[in-house]
C-alpha cells in the first residue's frame, strides 16, 4: 500500500518550505494537509475566581505552554492584579521562557527553563523548592506533573488557566488520507468524537500520553513519538513511510512502563526527604 497523503493535526507552518514536513513530502512523494483538531481557550476570569486560587500569595509561576502565559497575564490585567518584581518563573523549555518577553523584561535571575524533558524539569523546580508555586495547567492536561510535585511534597497550587476544545471539522474526510498525525490526548478525543474508531486511516502519535489515549479508545497505532529511534514526528512518520515503501509488516506500538521515570521520582523523594530530616530546627544551638 502505498501512502499518498497525510494529515496532520496542527496548524499549517506559515512557511511550508522550512517544516520537516516539507522534506518529508519530497522525499516520498507525499501530500502533507495541516488540521489542528482542537483549539485552546484562555479561561474567563468568573472561572479563574472559581477556583479560589490568589496569585499574590505565590512567589513563582511553572509554566508548560505558551497559551497559559497569555491566560495568566490576561487574568492578571482584568483582575487588576499587579505581578510583583520578585515574581519568578519556571518554564518547561526555552521557548515558552523567550515568550514571556512579550509581558516581562527577560531576566535570568526571574526565569529559568529545562530542556523540555520531564526529568530536567522536575529536577529544575527542585532546585527552587523554597518558592510558594503556581502551576499553570490547561484543562485537560497530563496528571503526571502535578502528581509528581504532589509526591514530592513542595508547595504547589495548580490552576487551570486554559481549556482545550474541539475544532470545526465537517470539511475532513478521512478517506482522502493515508496516516493521521495526531499530537495530543484531546487530538484523540476530537477524532473518536467526530468519526468514531471504525475504518480509521493508520494512526501515528506524538507523546506517551496521547499513545495511552488512542490505545484506550480502541485505536491501533502504528507510528510512535519520541523514542530513541524516532525523537520527532517526523522522523517516526519517515521511518513508517520506508517500511510501508519495502511492503515490511509494520506491528501496532504497545504502551511501556517508564520504570526509569518512576526510579527518578523516587530518588528525588528520598533526597529531599534527607535533606529535610538534617536541616536543623530553628532555635538549635548544637555546635
Amino acid at each position: 500500500m502505498k501512502v499518498k497523503s497525510v494529515l496532520v493535526s496542527q496548524p499549517r507552518p506559515a512557511v511550508i518550505e522550512k517544516s520537516p514536513f516539507y522534506e518529508l513530502s519530497q522525499k516520498y512523494d507525499v501530500e502533507i494537509d495541516y488540521k489542528p483538531f482542537i483549539r485552546v481557550e484562555g479561561v474567563s476570569l468568573k472561572e479563574f475566581r472559581a477556583q479560589r486560587v490568589e496569585i499574590l500569595t505565590h512567589t513563582a509561576v511553572i509554566f508548560t505552554s505558551r497559551t497559559t502565559v497569555d491566560s495568566f497575564f490576561h487574568i492578571c490585567e482584568e483582575a487588576r492584579i499587579t505581578v510583583p518584581e520578585s515574581m519568578k518563573y519556571i518554564c518547561q523549555t526555552e521557548a515558552v521562557a523567550l515568550y514571556l518577553q512579550k509581558y516581562i523584561v527577560y531576566r535570568k535571575r526571574k526565569i529559568s527553563f529545562s530542556d523540555g524533558t520531564f526529568t530536567s524539569f522536575i529536577e529544575l523546580i527542585i532546585k527552587h523548592k523554597e518558592e510558594k508555586f503556581l502551576l499553570a495547567l490547561s484543562e485537560p492536561h497530563k496528571p503526571e506533573l502535578p502528581e509528581t510535585l504532589k509526591k514530592l511534597k513542595l508547595a504547589v497550587d495548580p490552576v487551570i488557566l486554559a481549556r482545550t476544545v474541539a475544532a470545526e471539522l465537517e470539511d475532513v474526510k478521512l478517506a482522502d488520507y493515508d496516516l493521521l498525525a495526531l499530537y495530543s490526548p484531546s487530538d484523540v478525543n476530537t477524532l473518536v468524537t467526530r468519526f468514531g474508531v471504525d475504518d480509521l486511516p493508520p494512526v501515528a502519535v506524538f507523546g506517551e500520553g496521547t499513545l495511552r489515549t488512542a490505545i484506550g479508545a480502541g485505536i491501533t497505532v502504528l507510528a510512535h513519538a519520541p523514542t530513541p529511534e524516532a525523537p520527532s514526528m517526523v522522523k517516526a512518520i519517515d521511518i513508517y513511510l520506508s517500511k510501508v515503501g519495502r511492503g515490511e509488516a509494520i506491528a501496532p506500538v504497545q504502551l511501556k512502563t517508564d520504570t526509569q521515570k518512576e526510579e527518578f521520582i523516587r530518588s528525588q523523594q528520598h533526597k529531599l526527604l534527607k535533606k529535610g530530616r538534617v536541616r536543623r530546627p530553628a532555635g538549635d544551638s548544637r555546635k
